[in-house]
């Protein structure tokens, strides 16, 4: 018996590399399920203002989507998630999705430089686009946050499109 699974699509880049937009593409393009973290942010934490907060109330979220997400991948939907994907121990929570769905995967790697993300950056802090929980980063932030991204490695062995400047 041949499983219909649906494809899990992941995406991994720096702050302001562009996850979101690519992220609302894919899942029209797709017809996918959107997962994305900020909008369950902004609608479950009671005020994040450290990172130490955030990877909190990321956990928290990841504990309770995770079921859903496997359970969405084994009906046949794919499901896109927008989420950092910016460390090998984030991409490895990804993996234990799909696989415990015996599903596809798809990570996208927007392979961008930190000046051009600064340069995003500033034009997100002016405009707050609808679904941002952090809307007015300062290049002191982007620059703590940044010291953390972990580009994926061949090893890690992911179906990948990578997308530069």
């Amino acid at each position: 018996m041949t499983l219909n699974r649906g494809t899990l699509h992941f995406i991994s880049g720096r702050l302001a590399a562009g996850k979101t937009t690519l992220a609302r593409k894919l899942a029209d393009q797709e017809s996918a399920v959107l997962f994305c973290e900020d909008v369950w942010l902004s609608k479950l934490a009671d005020g994040i203002s450290t990172f130490e907060e955030y990877l909190k109330w990321s956990r928290r979220i990841r504990s309770v989507m995770g079921p859903i997400i496997i359970d969405i991948l084994r009906s046949g939907s794919s499901v896109i998630l927008d989420f950092a994907g910016n460390t090998t121990v984030e991409r490895r929570w990804v993996r234990s999705l799909f696989e415990g769905a015996e599903a596809p995967h798809m990570l996208y790697f927007l392979d961008i430089d930190e000046e051009e993300c600064l340069r995003r950056l500033a034009v997100r802090n002016e405009t707050k686009p609808e679904g941002l929980y952090f809307a007015n980063t300062s290049e002191a932030e982007f620059r703590e946050i940044s010291r953390w991204f972990e580009p994926p490695m061949p090893e890690e062995d992911f179906q990948m499109v990578r997308y530069a400047q």
